[in-house]
């Protein structure tokens, strides 16, 4: 009788072909593949015979090959092509087997489509994944989200494949139903976020200190040895080394200014902005994107009138560069603690809205290694948490106010430097704005408030007492209680 198979990967492309591998060598289960160009998924076994893959020609021969109860873990792209492939295994599969969305899909699709399988019996789980082709191959991050019940069937398959923080496996239930696709959705836009300030500290180091990606390299390379140390450092010092061999030019100076994005990041601020939590750092960082790729309006900017980037470097001393880089430093630290304070409130205010019991110590403790955030500051957040009585957020951990106070001025210094060289700074000024708003006991709100009232009759709160209220402009100006 022909063995069957414990795990099915549906989609073959480079995601779904490395998990498919990291689950045939690390999980001791045999594993399926389907894809709808069958002739790729009969390459891919061909390719790695070692992996043993059990090759099925459409979704019913899937379900053959796999004992039951079945798990079916789909690495296709998001949105139709999930559905599609769905609604194929539905009609395949029975009660009791198990659906995995594997894929980038926003956590409300993962919340409907669980539902509509409701009434089939098949259950299904939202996974996200973090860690790129090489971390679904060598350990990715594992973020999942459905029943307690599909959790227990799916723990012995995903913990051998998962990272390793030490000894302990990167991969956590996070909650029911669209809950491991959420917390993905807002690691992606911590990834925006950090990823855009790495890259403004590159560019103040280059147009105000006249440093070349060479000397730069070295930078990071030494912060990595500190507090900023993570996986995004890391490779910044790696890509700001490289030279292209075509050019002999330094690589970063070949690769066209106008960066791509693939919509997690907008869906991190398109979601803040819905349940009112704000994260300015991380909506900057994809508007950031969005004008990198205005190449029309760019090239009508470059006739504006302000100082130029770049144009000359002052001549600092020694000890003066030092003094600026070590500032920049300490700029985007803070800069990293504030999206890392954003993104978690973010979750948190997620959690109470979707009723997901989601422990913020935990989360942190699997985006440790294998994720693209992975970073030293993780390590002090999972200390934070992990306490009698945690903190209600992030911001209230002792860590973030010990590198708020050593920081913060170095940050202050920073964007006020980048203005006067004209140096966009986005994420840091938005970081700094935030910031400010945070420890502001009288903002601009109240005048806000009182404008809504004044012209839409919208109604205000007062300080002196409690109740909402609202002036009677176009009458006599009198006040009633609402």
């Amino acid at each position: 009788m022909l063995m069957k198979a414990d795990v099915a990967v549906i989609g073959t492309g480079v995601m779904g072909s490395n998990l498919a591998r990291n689950l045939a060598r690390q999980s001791g289960h045999r594993v399926a593949i389907y894809d709808r160009d069958v002739e790729r998924a009969q390459k891919l076994a061909a390719d790695f015979p070692e992996a043993d893959f059990i090759v099925a020609s459409d979704p019913a021969d899937l379900a053959g090959k796999l004992a039951e109860p079945r798990v079916a873990i789909l690495m296709v792209n998001a949105g139709r092509a999930t559905d599609s492939a769905i609604g194929d295994l539905a009609e395949a599969f029975a009660p009791g087997d198990i659906i995995v969305d594997g894929g980038n899909s926003h956590f409300q699709d993962t919340i409907d489509r669980g539902v509509r399988l409701e009434g089939t019996g098949t259950e299904f789980a939202g996974v996200g994944i973090s860690g790129g082709e090489v971390g679904a191959l060598l350990g990715p991050s594992l973020m999942v989200g459905g029943s307690e019940t599909a959790w227990q069937r799916l723990r012995p398959l995903l913990e051998p494949i998962a990272a390793k923080a030490g000894d302990e496996a990167c991969v956590d239930h996070i909650g029911t139903d669209g809950a491991g696709h959420f917390v993905k959705m807002v690691h992606n836009g911590i990834e925006y976020a950090d990823m855009q300030l790495i890259s403004e500290a590159f560019t103040l180091l280059r147009d105000s200190l006249g440093m070349t990606p060479a000397e730069i390299s070295e930078v990071f390379a030494d912060w990595n040895t500190g507090e900023l140390e993570s996986y995004l450092i890391e490779i910044t010092a790696d890509v700001l080394a490289h030279v292209d061999e075509a050019t002999g030019r330094p690589f970063v100076d070949i690769v066209a200014d106008a960066a791509k994005a693939k919509g997690t990041g907008a869906w991190t601020a398109q979601v803040g902005l819905d349940l009112g939590v704000p994260v300015p750092t991380i909506a900057e960082a994809v508007f950031s994107r969005s004008l990198s790729s205005a190449a029309d309006l760019r090239a009508e900017g470059l006739n504006l009138p302000g100082p130029r980037p770049g144009a000359e470097s002052p001549a600092l001393s020694a000890d003066d560069r030092a003094s600026r880089i070590d500032e920049i430093g300490k700029a985007l630290l803070l800069g990293k603690v504030m999206a890392y304070v954003q993104g978690f409130h973010e979750i948190a205010v997620g959690a109470r809205e979707h009723d997901w019991n989601i422990d913020l110590g935990a989360l942190a403790g699997i985006w440790r290694a294998g994720c693209i955030i992975r970073a030293r500051l993780l390590d002090r957040i999972v200390a934070a948490f992990d306490v009698e009585t945690p903190p209600e957020n992030l911001l209230a951990a002792d860590f973030v106010r010990e590198i708020a106070e050593s920081c913060q001025e170095s940050l202050r210094s920073t964007v006020v430097q980048a203005i006067g060289h004209g140096i966009a700074v986005p994420g840091l000024a938005s970081t700094l704005s935030y910031f400010d708003g945070l420890r502001t006991e009288a903002g601009s709100a109240a005048l806000i408030q009182a404008q809504r009232d004044r012209f839409g009759s919208h109604t205000y709160a007062r300080t002196d007492r409690p109740g909402v209220f609202h002036t009677q402009w176009s009458g006599d100006r009198a006040e009633v209680e609402v």
